[in-house]
């Protein structure tokens, strides 16, 4: 059997067909599922053993980006999301998605009971990027990146990508519980696109389940999906990271 992945979107994401192709590859059966249909009973959380949210401009990025899914999925999917969490259950966060779980307080986790104020703001240049970046896979502990020998080479595409703690002291704590899971692989423009703190990509919760990051690794499955392909460059592909997510319920 095929683990089944529930990809979670709303009006405003524009990723999910690309998280879907990912997962197919990986090994999954995923299904594209509107929150609606979450609401109406159509679907049921219990059904899925992979939660995903993908990337976009869920609700037009009002009143912040991911802000408005998050205060959608605490409102109605509190219990149900945290139950999914608790339970061990893979979940992966993609730009959009790391900022709804950032907004709705879901990452970073340093136990069941400790939220890390953070945010995920306006990139340091003031401007939006849509660049190729590399990716450094840092966290043992996150069973996305665990194991992990290659870069990821992907893209990025956002203007609300910068990491930020709102206690200086908890970047230490992140990184001695091994939540940082992904760097960008220098720390200077561009190859850190918008200043995160400690160039942070991505971070998952204390139990190394939940993972969420800015890049795009969907966008690079294919060998020829590398900008320099015709020029003979490939390899640090973003599939791993979706196999590593489906073995892990295997």
């Amino acid at each position: 059997m095929r683990p089944t992945v529930l990809i979670l979107y709303a009006q405003g994401t524009n990723r999910e067909m690309e998280a879907k192709q990912a997962f197919e590859l990986a090994g999954a059966s995923p299904e594209v599922v509107h929150i609606n249909q979450l609401r109406k009973g159509e679907k049921h959380w219990k059904d899925y053993q992979l939660l995903a949210v993908p990337g976009g401009f869920s609700y037009a990025d009002t009143l912040g980006a991911g802000h408005l899914f998050a205060l959608d999925i605490l409102t109605y999917f509190q219990d149900e999301v945290y139950q999914f969490i608790e339970s061990g259950k893979p979940v992966i966060g993609i730009c959009n998605g790391f900022q709804m779980l950032v907004k709705a307080g879901l990452l970073p986790k340093f136990s069941i009971d400790e939220t890390s104020r953070s945010t995920l703001t306006f990139n340091e240049n003031g401007q939006f990027e849509c660049r190729w970046v590399t990716l450094l896979p840092q966290s043992k502990k996150c069973l996305w990146t665990k194991n992990l020998q290659e870069e990821i080479y992907c893209p990025v595409a956002h203007g609300e990508g910068r990491f930020l703690l709102e206690n200086p002291t908890d970047l230490q704590k992140l990184i001695s519980s091994d939540q940082i899971a992904l760097r960008y692989s220098e720390h200077h423009y561009p190859e850190n696109p918008n200043g995160s703190i400690s160039d942070i990509a991505g971070i998952c919760n204390d139990k190394g389940n939940v993972l969420g990051l800015m890049p795009h690794p969907e966008n690079h499955i294919f060998s020829f999906q590398h900008p320099r392909w015709t020029r003979g460059e490939q390899g640090k592909s973003g599939l791993t990271l979706f196999k590593n997510g489906v073995e892990f319920v295997l």
